[in-house]
């Protein structure tokens, strides 16, 4: 369980050298996003109209509220925002349109609020610098003269309510005074009718106030209700002494009346009369007080709104910014290569690192063979015979050495040289492979077992009209096909010869293990170029060897095809000494990992400083 745990934990932890690895091998596509990137953000810029802003502040300010209000920052924000959504309503739009003889764009405008005050900014964008700037303006004086239209109309209609029943009072008063000395029955009943007239709209609002109150007084009121409700009680307070009054005059009157009608002396009458011109005088003090009250009120209740700083004629456009776009192009080229990158990455099963071949098949790369570069591939692809001292040479004769360890206690007589698919180079690292072990002082046999696409005799430039085959087919012996390299007597190369309709059943054959025995009778090692592991060739020979070599090509080969390949061998009973990484890019060598050491810069320091016995002292080592 502990160990179960521990490779999760392993598998689960990001891998950073290796994420560096990717960011190297993938650099230049990093690189070539950002600066296309760039590149396309900065033409998008040059073709893009300048756009310019202009852009003014205005400041809302409101009057101190009564305190049982809990009018607080929040409802301060709040006030602000209905102005900023005030400035962008159709009629504010059209106002200042029709002042400025323009059409303006609603998407022109950007109304923010400053943060952690009660200031509007407000910014205009447009292709005209003298346009934005009087856009601007406009509005915010268009804002202003809105602000006291919309919000003292509410009490312009009680102010002119009160402002007649004022001039009302003061006729009455006025006729009063001139009754005193002219007693009649008549201007009595006049006077009635008209304090009847006063009482009922006063009555009338005193209850349509009572029931706007009742609606608005519910559990958990609005800020805006609850400001209602005590403007509405505001307004019954003054309404209420004054109706009294009113009911006041309106009983001394009926009793002044009813005097008038029972013959009543003039005295009583009189006095009558003063103590309802008192109470007149006393309802003319109130709504003149009350009159007083609702302009302060007003006054107090209407937000003030005042332009701070006035718009001036922009100079330079806010866009397009070559420098800017060119910034976010290369920025979102980027990321788009970063994403891709990674997708690849993600989705790519193929074999990189000699880690990835021992965490999925368990098995050690024993040999890291780099890409051949164009002028080696003129000189032939023997690097060991033509170019002893190359880099490639040299990891040919590391892979002879960790063959030879690996055969310390089982003697690797017969090598099988497969691979997963076609094109991974078995071929080549067979043809090495023997010739450095004959130049090792082993005894070798190169066989070319691949009898569906042979290569070994092009390899050395060696005929091949006598082969295997013919060995099959009883028209020679096995000591007749066998060619020497001139200049080399350590290894004989037996090639296909013609090719057969059934080379499975020829390699599956016994015919093929007596051929095997007398090989190993006169060599030290026979090295087989198999065919690859797609067809079932390479299954059947490799239950008859001492051990299989697999060759992987980095960037090429998938998990899942090596992975049924190493089954199906171990099926076989096929003895898998390891991986040879073949054909590693020799610029993508720190990626791949284990071919580091082999840089073009080390063996020519090597070739040039080293001492010429070297390479021969290295030999008679593995020879030992």
């Amino acid at each position: 369980m502990q160990e179960n745990q521990q490779d999760f934990h392993f598998e689960d932890t990001i891998d950073f050298k290796a994420l560096v690895v990717i960011v190297r091998r993938w650099a230049w596509a990093l690189i070539l996003g950002l600066v296309l990137g760039a590149l396309v953000g900065y033409l998008i810029s040059l073709y893009q109209v300048p756009v310019y802003q202009a852009s003014t502040t205005v400041m809302i300010t409101r009057a101190p509220q009564d305190k049982s209000l809990d009018l607080n920052y929040s409802n301060s924000q709040q006030l602000t925002a209905t102005y900023i959504r005030l400035l962008t309503t159709r009629p504010m739009i059209e106002s200042a349109s029709e002042r400025l003889n323009l059409k303006i764009n609603p998407d022109e405008i950007s109304v923010s609020q400053l943060r952690d005050t009660q200031v509007i900014e407000i910014k205009i964008d447009n292709t005209n610098p003298e346009q934005a700037k009087a856009i601007a303006n406009t509005l915010a004086d268009v804002l202003i003269e809105q602000n006291e239209t919309l919000l003292s109309g509410r009490y312009q209609a009680t102010e002119n309510n009160m402002q007649t029943q004022l001039d009302q009072v003061q006729s009455q008063i006025e006729r009063l005074n001139s009754d005193i000395d002219t007693l009649s029955q008549r201007s009595i009943q006049d006077q009635i009718d008209q304090v009847q007239a006063q009482i009922t709209p006063l009555q009338d609002e005193t209850t349509k106030l009572e029931q706007e109150i009742s609606v608005l007084d519910v559990p958990n009121a609005s800020i805006e209700n609850k400001a209602l409700i005590i403007e509405k009680k505001n307004r019954m307070a003054q309404i209420q002494p004054v109706l009294l009054l009113y009911r006041q005059v309106y009983s001394n009157l009926l009793v002044l009346g009813k005097s008038a009608n029972s013959g009543t002396q003039n005295d009583t009458q009189l006095a009558q009369l003063q103590t309802t011109l008192g109470l007149y005088q006393q309802i003319y003090f109130n709504l003149l007080n009350n009159l007083e009250t609702i302009r302060l009120s007003r006054l107090e209740n209407t937000p003030s709104v005042a332009q701070i700083e006035p718009a001036i004629l922009p100079i330079e456009p806010i866009r397009p910014r070559p420098l800017i776009y060119s910034l976010l192009g290369g920025l979102a080229a980027f990321v788009l290569a970063s994403i891709t990158i990674f997708l690849i990455e993600y989705f790519d099963d193929t074999f990189k690192t000699p880690e990835d071949v021992e965490r999925v098949l368990g098995l050690t790369v024993l040999g890291y063979v780099a890409q051949v570069t164009d002028a080696e591939i003129k000189l032939g692809n023997l690097n060991v015979s033509i170019q002893p001292r190359s880099p490639i040479a040299e990891a040919f004769r590391s892979l002879r050495a960790n063959l030879e360890f690996s055969g310390l206690n089982r003697p690797l007589r017969t090598i099988m040289i497969t691979s997963a698919i076609p094109g991974e180079g078995k071929s080549t690292v067979a043809a090495n492979l023997a010739m450095t072990m004959a130049q090792g002082g082993k005894h070798v046999t190169l066989l070319d077992a691949d009898l569906r696409r042979p290569s070994a005799h092009r390899f050395f430039k060696l005929p091949n009209r006598v082969g295997l085959t013919d060995v099959f087919r009883g028209r020679v012996e096995l000591a007749d096909i066998r060619q020497t390299i001139e200049g080399d007597n350590n290894i004989t190369v037996i090639t296909s010869g013609s090719l057969p309709p059934n080379p499975t059943e020829l390699l599956a054959s016994e015919k093929m293990d007596v051929i095997l025995e007398n090989l190993k009778i006169s060599e030290d090692i026979i090295i087989l170029d198999s065919a690859p592991t797609v067809v079932a060739d390479a299954q059947f020979l490799a239950a008859k060897v001492d051990g299989v070599l697999l060759i992987i090509q980095p960037g090429k080969t998938h998990e899942d095809e090596l992975r049924a390949t190493v089954e199906q061998l171990k099926r076989a009973g096929a003895h898998v000494l390891g991986a040879v990484f073949n054909r590693i890019p020799q610029n993508r060598s720190s990626y791949y990992g284990g071919y580091k050491q082999y840089s073009p810069y080390h063996y020519r320091t090597y070739q040039y400083n080293s001492h010429p016995i070297a390479a021969t002292e290295s030999v008679e080592i593995n020879k030992k």
